[in-house]
Protein backbone atom coordinates (compact mmCIF):
# COMPACT_ATOMS: atom_id res chain seq x y z
CA UNK A 1 0.00 0.00 0.00
CA UNK A 2 1.21 3.43 -0.70
CA UNK A 3 -0.15 5.74 2.18
CA UNK A 4 -0.30 3.54 5.40
CA UNK A 5 3.30 3.04 7.32
CA UNK A 6 4.95 5.46 4.45
CA UNK A 7 6.76 8.01 7.68
CA UNK A 8 10.03 8.00 6.55
CA UNK A 9 8.85 8.65 3.07
CA UNK A 10 6.57 11.71 4.20
CA UNK A 11 9.65 13.03 5.91
CA UNK A 12 11.28 13.36 2.69
CA UNK A 13 8.25 14.44 0.35
CA UNK A 14 7.07 17.32 2.93
CA UNK A 15 10.76 18.81 3.70
CA UNK A 16 10.06 20.74 0.13
CA UNK A 17 6.34 21.10 0.81
CA UNK A 18 6.85 22.78 4.03
CA UNK A 19 9.65 24.98 3.39
CA UNK A 20 7.14 26.80 1.11
CA UNK A 21 4.04 26.36 3.24
CA UNK A 22 3.72 30.04 4.40
CA UNK A 23 2.53 31.52 1.26
CA UNK A 24 -1.24 30.21 -0.26
CA UNK A 25 0.35 29.20 -3.37
CA UNK A 26 0.65 25.06 -2.26
CA UNK A 27 -3.12 25.50 -0.81
CA UNK A 28 -4.13 26.88 -4.39
CA UNK A 29 -2.16 24.66 -6.69
CA UNK A 30 -4.16 21.78 -5.19
CA UNK A 31 -7.63 23.31 -6.06
CA UNK A 32 -6.16 24.28 -9.54
CA UNK A 33 -4.51 20.74 -10.12
CA UNK A 34 -8.01 19.47 -9.27
CA UNK A 35 -10.73 22.03 -11.39
CA UNK A 36 -10.74 19.82 -14.29
CA UNK A 37 -12.08 16.46 -11.85
CA UNK A 38 -14.86 19.13 -10.36
CA UNK A 39 -16.59 19.62 -13.47
CA UNK A 40 -16.42 16.04 -13.83
CA UNK A 41 -17.51 15.39 -9.94
CA UNK A 42 -19.37 18.49 -9.22
CA UNK A 43 -22.66 17.84 -7.88
CA UNK A 44 -26.09 19.21 -6.13
CA UNK A 45 -28.30 18.30 -3.08
CA UNK A 46 -28.80 14.63 -4.00
CA UNK A 47 -25.00 13.69 -3.35
CA UNK A 48 -25.22 15.38 -0.53
CA UNK A 49 -28.64 14.08 0.90
CA UNK A 50 -27.18 10.46 0.26
CA UNK A 51 -24.43 11.14 2.55
CA UNK A 52 -26.61 12.13 4.95
CA UNK A 53 -29.16 9.36 4.41
CA UNK A 54 -26.16 6.80 4.73
CA UNK A 55 -27.09 6.86 8.57
CA UNK A 56 -23.29 8.34 9.58
CA UNK A 57 -23.47 9.38 12.96
CA UNK A 58 -22.38 13.14 13.97
CA UNK A 59 -20.02 13.12 17.18
CA UNK A 60 -22.71 13.82 20.51
CA UNK A 61 -19.79 15.57 22.21
CA UNK A 62 -19.81 19.04 21.58
CA UNK A 63 -17.56 20.61 18.74
CA UNK A 64 -16.21 23.41 17.19
CA UNK A 65 -18.49 24.53 14.42
CA UNK A 66 -17.93 23.61 10.93
CA UNK A 67 -17.21 26.29 7.92
CA UNK A 68 -17.84 23.98 5.31
CA UNK A 69 -18.02 20.40 5.64
CA UNK A 70 -21.36 19.14 7.16
CA UNK A 71 -21.31 17.20 10.26
CA UNK A 72 -21.22 13.33 8.48
CA UNK A 73 -18.79 15.13 5.96
CA UNK A 74 -16.07 15.94 8.68
CA UNK A 75 -16.67 13.04 10.65
CA UNK A 76 -15.75 10.87 7.89
CA UNK A 77 -12.79 12.79 6.49
CA UNK A 78 -11.30 12.77 9.90
CA UNK A 79 -11.45 8.56 9.84
CA UNK A 80 -9.83 9.01 6.84
CA UNK A 81 -7.15 11.33 7.67
CA UNK A 82 -6.32 9.72 10.56
CA UNK A 83 -5.85 6.52 8.33
CA UNK A 84 -3.34 8.57 5.54
CA UNK A 85 -1.13 9.72 8.18
CA UNK A 86 -1.46 7.64 11.13
CA UNK A 87 -0.64 8.27 14.71
CA UNK A 88 1.69 5.61 15.61
CA UNK A 89 4.97 4.96 17.88
CA UNK A 90 7.01 7.69 15.23
CA UNK A 91 4.85 10.19 16.59
CA UNK A 92 1.02 11.91 16.34
CA UNK A 93 -0.49 12.30 12.59
CA UNK A 94 -3.40 13.88 10.45
CA UNK A 95 -5.41 13.93 13.26
CA UNK A 96 -3.61 15.82 15.81
CA UNK A 97 -2.53 18.36 13.29
CA UNK A 98 -6.33 18.78 12.93
CA UNK A 99 -5.74 18.29 8.85
CA UNK A 100 -9.71 17.85 8.59
CA UNK A 101 -9.60 21.04 10.40
CA UNK A 102 -7.60 22.68 7.55
CA UNK A 103 -9.52 21.34 4.75
CA UNK A 104 -13.11 22.18 5.81
CA UNK A 105 -11.50 26.03 6.50
CA UNK A 106 -9.90 25.29 3.00
CA UNK A 107 -12.77 24.85 1.06
CA UNK A 108 -14.57 27.86 2.00
CA UNK A 109 -11.69 29.86 -0.02
CA UNK A 110 -8.66 28.53 -1.56
CA UNK A 111 -9.43 25.03 -2.24
CA UNK A 112 -13.16 26.16 -3.05
CA UNK A 113 -13.32 24.98 -6.75
CA UNK A 114 -12.64 21.26 -5.03
CA UNK A 115 -16.11 21.67 -2.70
CA UNK A 116 -18.19 19.67 -4.58
CA UNK A 117 -15.68 17.44 -5.44
CA UNK A 118 -15.84 16.63 -1.24
CA UNK A 119 -20.06 15.90 -1.55
CA UNK A 120 -19.65 13.64 -3.91
CA UNK A 121 -16.71 11.68 -3.28
CA UNK A 122 -17.17 11.33 0.53
CA UNK A 123 -20.51 10.40 -0.35
CA UNK A 124 -19.69 7.53 -2.89
CA UNK A 125 -16.87 6.30 -0.35
CA UNK A 126 -19.56 6.06 1.82
CA UNK A 127 -22.23 3.97 -0.13
CA UNK A 128 -18.97 1.86 -1.24
CA UNK A 129 -17.76 0.81 2.38
CA UNK A 130 -21.28 0.07 3.15
CA UNK A 131 -21.98 -2.55 0.23
CA UNK A 132 -18.37 -3.87 0.04
CA UNK A 133 -17.53 -4.37 3.70
CA UNK A 134 -20.99 -3.98 5.14
CA UNK A 135 -20.56 -1.11 7.73
CA UNK A 136 -20.13 2.82 7.53
CA UNK A 137 -16.48 3.35 6.98
CA UNK A 138 -16.16 5.50 10.61
CA UNK A 139 -17.56 1.83 11.96
CA UNK A 140 -14.55 -0.27 10.19
CA UNK A 141 -11.46 -1.83 12.17
CA UNK A 142 -8.28 0.23 11.02
CA UNK A 143 -7.59 -2.79 8.56
CA UNK A 144 -10.79 -2.86 6.68
CA UNK A 145 -10.36 0.62 6.77
CA UNK A 146 -7.23 0.73 4.87
CA UNK A 147 -8.67 -2.01 2.23
CA UNK A 148 -11.47 0.17 1.66
CA UNK A 149 -9.00 2.88 0.76
CA UNK A 150 -6.38 1.07 -1.29
CA UNK A 151 -9.68 0.39 -3.39
CA UNK A 152 -10.62 3.93 -3.42
CA UNK A 153 -6.63 4.53 -4.38
CA UNK A 154 -6.28 1.89 -7.33
CA UNK A 155 -9.28 2.82 -8.79
CA UNK A 156 -10.95 -0.21 -8.05
CA UNK A 157 -13.33 0.96 -6.30
CA UNK A 158 -17.42 1.91 -7.85
CA UNK A 159 -20.20 4.26 -7.36
CA UNK A 160 -17.61 7.41 -7.94
CA UNK A 161 -18.29 10.25 -10.69
CA UNK A 162 -14.75 9.49 -12.44
CA UNK A 163 -12.25 7.15 -11.32
CA UNK A 164 -12.36 6.70 -7.51
CA UNK A 165 -8.29 7.47 -7.84
CA UNK A 166 -8.93 10.96 -8.72
CA UNK A 167 -10.26 11.71 -5.34
CA UNK A 168 -8.08 9.53 -3.20
CA UNK A 169 -5.01 11.73 -4.82
CA UNK A 170 -6.83 15.12 -4.30
CA UNK A 171 -7.90 13.87 -0.23
CA UNK A 172 -4.44 12.60 -0.01
CA UNK A 173 -2.43 16.06 -1.37
CA UNK A 174 -4.74 18.20 1.16
CA UNK A 175 -4.02 15.66 4.01
CA UNK A 176 -0.39 16.61 3.29
CA UNK A 177 -1.21 20.07 3.01
CA UNK A 178 -2.93 20.32 6.51
CA UNK A 179 0.03 18.20 8.05
CA UNK A 180 2.86 20.12 7.00
CA UNK A 181 2.02 23.20 6.14
CA UNK A 182 1.64 26.31 8.23
CA UNK A 183 -0.46 26.36 11.06
CA UNK A 184 -1.68 30.05 10.46
CA UNK A 185 -4.10 27.93 7.80
CA UNK A 186 -5.37 25.81 10.45
CA UNK A 187 -4.08 22.68 10.37
CA UNK A 188 -0.42 21.68 11.90
CA UNK A 189 -1.71 22.31 15.07
CA UNK A 190 0.96 22.75 17.58
CA UNK A 191 3.27 22.38 14.97
CA UNK A 192 3.11 18.42 14.91
CA UNK A 193 3.86 18.31 11.19
CA UNK A 194 6.78 20.01 11.52
CA UNK A 195 8.48 18.38 14.64
CA UNK A 196 7.23 14.94 12.90
CA UNK A 197 9.99 15.72 9.74
CA UNK A 198 12.19 18.21 11.59
CA UNK A 199 11.21 21.02 9.98
CA UNK A 200 13.38 23.77 11.82
CA UNK A 201 10.45 26.47 11.64
CA UNK A 202 10.32 29.47 9.70
CA UNK A 203 13.30 31.84 9.61
CA UNK A 204 13.96 35.22 8.08
CA UNK A 205 17.82 34.55 8.22
CA UNK A 206 20.14 31.91 8.85
CA UNK A 207 23.78 32.54 10.07
CA UNK A 208 26.39 30.35 9.15
CA UNK A 209 26.35 28.35 12.52
CA UNK A 210 22.58 27.93 11.88
CA UNK A 211 23.54 26.17 8.14
CA UNK A 212 25.54 23.78 10.00
CA UNK A 213 23.49 22.96 12.44
CA UNK A 214 20.92 22.37 10.21
CA UNK A 215 23.02 20.07 8.24
CA UNK A 216 24.18 18.54 11.57
CA UNK A 217 20.29 17.96 12.20
CA UNK A 218 21.21 19.70 15.54
CA UNK A 219 19.15 23.16 14.96
CA UNK A 220 16.29 23.53 17.46
CA UNK A 221 12.94 24.28 16.38
CA UNK A 222 11.82 28.07 16.72
CA UNK A 223 7.85 27.04 16.46
CA UNK A 224 7.48 30.07 14.69
CA UNK A 225 4.99 30.50 11.13
CA UNK A 226 5.28 33.15 8.52
CA UNK A 227 3.06 35.13 9.76
CA UNK A 228 5.13 35.77 13.17
CA UNK A 229 7.58 37.95 11.43
CA UNK A 230 6.63 41.45 10.23
CA UNK A 231 8.07 41.07 6.79
CA UNK A 232 4.81 38.53 6.21
CA UNK A 233 1.71 39.77 8.04
CA UNK A 234 -1.57 38.55 8.61
CA UNK A 235 -3.36 41.44 6.64
CA UNK A 236 -0.64 40.44 3.50
CA UNK A 237 -2.42 36.89 3.94
CA UNK A 238 -5.98 37.96 3.91
CA UNK A 239 -5.30 40.13 0.45
CA UNK A 240 -3.97 37.12 -0.57
CA UNK A 241 -7.02 34.82 0.17
CA UNK A 242 -9.41 37.45 -0.92
CA UNK A 243 -7.68 37.41 -4.47
CA UNK A 244 -7.28 33.74 -4.45
CA UNK A 245 -11.20 33.63 -3.29
CA UNK A 246 -12.22 35.89 -6.62
CA UNK A 247 -10.01 34.51 -8.91
CA UNK A 248 -11.69 30.66 -8.11
CA UNK A 249 -15.19 32.23 -7.71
Amino acid sequence: MTFISRRDLLKRAAIVGAAAASADGARAEGARAFQAGDSATAVGEPERAALHESGLHAHEAAREPLENLTATEADLLEAICARLIPTDANGPGATEARAAHYIDRALGGALSLSRQAYTAGLAALERYSRSSRGKPFTELTPIDQDSVLIDVETGAATGFTGSSAAFFALVLNHTHQGTFGDPYYGGNANFVGWDLIGYPGVRTMVSAADQQRLEKNDLKTNHKSAYDYESFTKAQANLSRRSSDEKGA
